[in-house]
């Protein structure tokens, strides 16, 4: 046997062991309190802090590593903790610990002729398998929810953020150790080797129940493709901010500087605006401008380049392209159902909004669209799980099955039904 089929079978040893005790901390998982969950969570927030030099140590090695590859200013941010980020995630972890605890919620209830009592209970899923690329702080976010929810999870984080994420990692451990929960209910995998994560798309053994990747399209095609157990995908997010003919100017302004500024390197940024032709001579150059200013380029149709001389010209791909960068793709559309139209065939369903004052408009854009997220004057940066009241997400999933936008702790739960009875017996 040679070097390499010796080090493949240690690895696949090693990722089955993973499998193995997940499967079983799921099982003390799904048995264990709301207290001991919260225990577990507080207890790995204050060690966040309490490691918080050590985890930017850790981050500092991943980023001359990362510099050293020529990554992308997108991905380098997204990378990139400082003391402010990692309080974040301290506090992030400790609000998921403040949820209600979605395990055990009765969902419905009801009573058949019989006297059959039925209820439709919630439940954890089991074990997930979390695949993600460049944010350390998945690590923390995915392992509170999982835990929170009932579930066990295995994390493969990318190989730029491999040491942040073992730092992080060793935080969340010493909360599960103070709250007596077992340690494979937060596993991380401790290779960068790219054969792990197929091990982990074949089910690591029937002990996986379901992998969540997120990253960019390349991961998420192979994830989809490859995967023999279910996937609860997290596309890329090609995002809409539509300025109507009534949209209020100063709220134009504002809401698609945030949009596409704010972060430009997030899921929720916006990449294209519409904008109708009706507006193009009083609203065009003052939100362009804002744009321009912030250092963001101008990618436009004709009729926007005709206007805005800095405008650079738009292709067919600029539509259909998520830049995670400080670029905007700009295209002039006659009235709501053209904007409709232009965002069912170019977008990823994962977030739109539209700004104007006129109700009939709004209410026809969120009703019409078949996105995850839709809004009405608001920001597509919002698009975040803790914006939404739900604590940290995992990312925004843009299927159609399970669970659609930020996905917190409720949906990473299932149901089970409830049957009680007084002896009935089926005729």
């Amino acid at each position: 046997m040679n070097v390499q089929s010796k080090a493949g079978v240690a690895l696949e040893a090693q990722m089955f062991a993973l499998g193995r005790a997940a499967r079983e901390a799921a099982a003390s998982l799904r048995e264990a309190g709301t207290a001991v969950k919260n225990k577990a969570l507080l207890a790995g927030a204050d060690a966040i802090r309490a490691h918080q030099n050590a985890i930017l140590a850790a981050n500092d090695e991943d980023i001359k590593t990362a510099a050293a590859r020529s990554l992308s200013p997108a991905l380098m941010d997204r990378l990139k903790l400082d003391k402010k980020r990692v309080e974040a995630m301290a506090k992030g972890v400790a609000e998921v610990a403040e949820l209600p605890d979605p395990v055990g919620r009765e969902l419905a209830r009801w009573t058949r002729p019989n006297g059959l009592d039925i209820a439709r209970v919630a439940t954890p899923i089991g074990v997930l398998g979390i695949i993600y690329e460049s944010r350390p702080n998945v690590t923390a976010d995915a392992g509170a929810l999982c835990l929170k929810s009932g579930n066990a999870v295995i994390l493969r984080g990318g190989s730029e953020s491999f040491h942040s994420s073992r730092a992080i990692h060793e935080a969340l451990v010493e909360g599960l150790d103070a709250a007596g929960l077992p340690p494979g209910s937060i596993q991380l995998v401790p290779t960068v080797d790219r054969a792990a994560v197929g091990y982990m798309l074949e089910g690591l053994g029937g002990t996986l129940d379901m992998i969540v990747p997120r990253g960019g399209k390349s991961l998420v095609a192979r994830v989809q493709k490859e995967a023999r157990i279910p996937v609860l995908a997290h596309l890329e997010g090609i995002c809409h901010t539509y300025v109507h003919e009534k949209a209020d100017l100063n709220k134009a302004r504002a809401l698609v500087l945030n949009g596409k500024m704010r972060r430009t390197g997030i899921c929720g940024a916006t990449e294209t605006m519409l904008i109708d032709r009706s507006i193009l001579a009083t609203h065009l150059k003052a939100i362009l401008d804002d744009l321009t200013e912030a250092g963001c380029e101008i990618r436009g149709d004709a009729a926007v380049r005709k206007l805005y001389s800095l405008a650079k010209p738009a292709t067919e791909e600029d539509w259909r392209t998520e830049y995670l960068d400080a670029i905007i793709a700009v295209r002039t559309v006659d009235g709501v159902e053209q904007a409709i139209e232009h965002i069912a065939t170019y977008g990823s369903q994962h977030t739109e909004s539209i700004v104007t004052e006129d109700k009939t408009a709004a209410e026809r854009f969120l009703s019409a669209l078949d996105s995850a997220i839709v809004m009405h004057n608001a920001s597509t940066q919002f698009a975040d799980g803790a914006e939404f009241g739900m604590g940290a997400e995992i990312g925004i999933g843009t299927g159609k099955l399970h669970a659609r936008g930020p996905v917190g702790v409720e949906q990473l739960t299932i149901f089970k039904y409830v049957v009680r009875g007084t002896g009935q017996t089926r005729p």
